[in-house]
């Protein structure tokens, strides 16, 4: 089991629908607004690094995401 924290930056008008759309993600486990250089915080527990990648690639790929940063635990 892999455990990370992807960090994202959004449209400011975007956050609820990104934030709505990240929950919906079964690997999600949590994932709210935060304050600071990034906008939304989120938890992920995956099977292994490939399947960290691919859903981080989605979170990318959603409307308003500006850009992210992902933390894997070791």
């Amino acid at each position: 089991m892999v455990k990370a924290c992807v960090l994202i930056k959004a449209v400011p008008t975007k956050m609820d629908l990104i934030l709505r759309s990240l929950r919906e993600i079964p690997e999600v486990k949590k994932a709210y607004f935060v304050f600071g250089r990034f906008d939304i915080a989120s938890f992920l527990e995956v099977e292994d690094p490939r399947k960290l990648s691919e859903i981080t690639a989605k979170i990318n790929s959603m409307d308003g995401v500006r850009s992210t940063e992902t933390l894997m635990e070791a």
